[in-house]
């Protein structure tokens, strides 16, 4: 008879063929001789049910097996699997010879975990439940390990660590999963490390059930070694430069998949190519060094996106923008976009030089122009800006910096207050940690930022000025169900003329992201300021000094794409440092979108002289 290697299966026609197999020698030991030559005239027939077996054959049953006897999970699960595919029919389970062929597959089942001595009993309850009690016996167990490296490997450190990481050890019980996991683990990591020529000189599993053990042999042949080569631009080679600062090793370097789809994540991220990926040819490679191809499709000369949204605080909102990711070869870039809502327009333009590292580490010149009237504040605003800002980030760190200087020109006005303008020259630095484990939805994630900027009346502002501030937002995720956002922000303004700070730049609390159940800026200092409009007083909201908020929220969870939610919000934007905190409080729920969470709130604001309900809609990731 062909012996069929006992390992564990879930392919089907692999199950049938063996099960088909291990029948027909039965059959000669247990029917006639014309049985047998009925089997062989039956073959063409069968090698048809087997090539449609896949297609038309579903080898699950519906007869009910119930297994004792075995403790273990994964063991008792391989045995359902194969019990699942045998093929019986009902009417034949009384049948020894049938209940042969169960005991039988309960004992190719549990061969691959050392247990070859196994014994089943089996009984019928009824049409379509079979019982199958299991005594396992004592398993075979490991004797014996001889590993031995030959080649590079040998002296290889990391690549020795790995080999001599087999788990199975002398006195434990035969698991042969894990022997051919290893064989095949080993197998990649040998590859992922440069050495493409390993194979296995010799592998074998000896068994000697008389004694009721096992002895297992890995000799590996590792070969030599190989080194990243020199880069192959395959596509316009405009940008062998920023390709080449890009990449994350040297020529020599040994060879490392991680570090190769460290240079592709790179590549994609670099926002100059609509298409990029880095192989290695180790077809081509010399001297033990492999080069690596580069195959590009460069992004268009212009790029256009429209962008569409909606929030409570700005209503409906439109954004257009335009790209030209190739100014010249050294790879600069400049974007511009409008912005429209109905309490805000603006224009801006940025203009990017790459440095060492093109995605974290680049010079940025920028100007805007921003008009905004927000109707529960009663000012306008005009804002004129230019700044040059130099961001740099280290390899593989959250951390990102910012240094900054801004010329900023804003007339605003207030109500029956002096329309006012004011010119600053304000230097700036920020610090900003940003990590998740997600993109549009994730469920862990820490942000945190601080910023500061002073102006000086001797150094081309108006007045002097300083602000500082410093916000953070920290989401936890247990069990996958319950999640838990904490987010605080607190801000201080110290200037020589209050009245002249632009509102731009005074604080402000309330809003979506900010204290619930109040409109957007409503919380602050307020000012009894004329209304042309109605000839009364009305009391507006100027912005204060100071600014503290914090809050706290838990959802949970309770469909793959939905959470409900609850949360408390308190702060507080004022003038002085012990004013009361306003706070609020509701309910919440998310709809995880495929444009991602979509989040509403129904907020009760209680603030010291009133009460009042809001509602609250938010799209996009909260970091």
């Amino acid at each position: 008879c062909i012996y069929m290697p006992s390992i564990p299966v879930e392919n089907k026609l692999l199950l049938l063929l063996t099960h088909t197999c291990t029948t027909w020698c039965r059959m000669k030991s247990r029917r006639s001789q014309a049985l047998v030559r009925g089997f062989f005239v039956a073959v063409p027939l069968l090698a048809l049910i087997l090539v449609i077996a896949p297609f038309s054959v579903n080898a699950e049953s519906d007869i009910s097996y119930s297994i004792s006897g075995v403790e273990n999970s994964k063991l008792k699960e391989n045995i359902r699997i194969h019990l699942n595919n045998l093929d019986v029919e009902k009417s034949l389970l009384s049948d020894p010879y049938w209940q042969d062929e169960v005991s039988e597959t309960v004992a190719t089942a549990v061969q691959p975990f050392g247990y070859y001595n196994s014994e089943t009993s089996i009984t019928v309850n009824g049409e379509s439940a079979v019982k199958v009690s299991v005594s396992l016996n004592a398993p075979l167990t490991v004797n014996k390990v001889t590993r031995e490296i030959i080649g590079a490997g040998r002296i290889d450190e990391e690549f020795r660590k790995r080999f001599n990481a087999f788990k199975l050890k002398q006195g434990d019980v035969l698991n042969q999963p894990v022997y051919e996991s290893f064989k095949s683990s080993m197998f990649n990591y040998a590859l992922s490390h440069g050495y493409f020529d390993f194979y296995w000189q010799a592998t074998r599993l000896d068994l000697v059930r008389e004694e009721k053990q096992a002895n297992i042999l890995l000799i590996a042949q590792s070969g030599p070694q190989y080194h990243f080569g020199e880069l192959k631009i395959v596509g316009d080679d405009k940008a062998k430069a920023i390709i080449s600062r890009l990449r994350p090793f040297k020529p020599g370097d040994p060879y490392s998949s991680s570090v190769l789809n460290d240079f592709n994540r790179s590549l994609n991220q670099a926002g100059y190519f609509s298409r990029v990926i880095a192989r290695p040819v180790v077809s081509d490679a010399e001297g033990l060094q492999v080069p690596i191809e580069v195959s590009l499709l460069h992004r268009p000369s212009d790029s256009f996106n429209v962008a569409l949204g909606a929030a409570t605080d700005t209503g409906p909102r439109i954004s257009l923008g335009w790209e030209r990711p190739w100014v010249n070869s050294r790879g600069h870039s400049i974007n511009a976009d409008i912005f429209v809502s109905q309490p805000e327009q603006s224009v801006s333009a940025d203009y990017r030089i790459p440095m060492k590292n093109i995605t974290r580490d680049y010079i940025s010149f920028e100007t805007g122009y921003q008009f905004i009237e927000y109707s529960n504040t009663s000012f306008k605003s005009e804002t004129l800006s230019v700044s040059a800002h130099r961001y740099w980030q280290e390899d593989n760190s959250p951390w990102q910096q910012d240094g900054s200087i801004t010329y900023l020109r804003e007339t605003f006005d207030q109500g029956a207050l002096d329309t006012n303008t004011t010119s600053l020259v304000l230097p700036g630095y920020s610090i900003t940690y940003r990590n998740k484990d997600g993109e549009l939805d994730f469920n862990n994630g820490l942000y945190f930022q601080v910023l500061g900027q002073v102006g000086r009346e001797d150094a081309g502002s108006d007045i002097d000025f300083a602000k500082a501030v410093v916000e953070g937002m920290f989401i936890t995720t247990f069990n996958d169900v319950h999640r838990l956002t904490i987010r605080g922000e607190l801000g201080a303004i110290k200037a020589s003329s209050f009245s002249d700070v632009p509102t731009s730049l005074r604080f402000y609390a309330g809003g979506d992201q900010s204290v619930r159940g109040f409109d957007f800026r409503d919380i602050s200092p307020k000012a009894e300021l004329f209304n042309p409009g109605t000839g009364d007083f009305d009391i507006e909201s100027i912005g204060g000094k100071y600014l503290l908020t914090g809050s706290v929220e838990y959802a949970y969870r309770f469909a793959d794409n939905w959470r409900v939610a609850a949360f408390v919000d308190a702060g507080t934007a004022s003038n002085t440092t012990d004013a009361e905190l306003t706070y609020s409080v509701g309910p919440g729920l998310h709809w995880l979108s495929p444009i991602g969470p979509v989040r509403i709130y129904i907020a009760r604001g209680f603030a010291p002289d009133e009460a009042k309900w809001n509602f609250h809609l938010l799209i996009g990731p909260e970091i």
